[in-house]
């Protein structure tokens, strides 16, 4: 069975740093995509940042040079650094792995809150 558990995060004033962790159970993260995906309130889900199993990051634009995908593999977690953060950053974050082409698991999200 596998398991993604969220933290990591809460309130912060524009500017200011998160980090979120996802512990992952079931699976071995070295061996497969994972993620940080979000979704503000109504708007859809979208990805946030991804790392390959071989260590390749990818970043949506409005992230880049402010969040920082990481993985420990020991641990099984999977980190998102967020620097700078800015209001539009309000959403609630969500953990993905990609399992198989047509297969992937989620956590269950945690809510980030950017405001003064």
């Amino acid at each position: 069975q596998v398991q993604l558990v969220e933290s990591g995060g809460g309130l912060v004033q524009p500017g200011g740093s998160l980090r979120l962790s996802c512990v992952v159970s079931g699976r071995d993260i070295s061996l497969y995509t994972t993620g940080w995906y979000r979704q503000a309130p109504g708007k859809q889900r979208e990805l946030v940042a991804t790392i390959t199993n071989g260590g390749s990051t990818n970043y949506k634009d409005s992230v880049k040079g402010r969040f920082i995908i990481s993985r420990d593999n020991a641990k099984s977690t999977v980190y998102l650094q967020m620097n700078s953060l800015k209001p539009e950053d309000t959403a609630v974050y969500y953990c993905n792995i990609k399992v198989s082409v047509v297969g992937s698991f989620w956590g269950q999200g945690t809510q980030v809150t950017v405001s003064s």
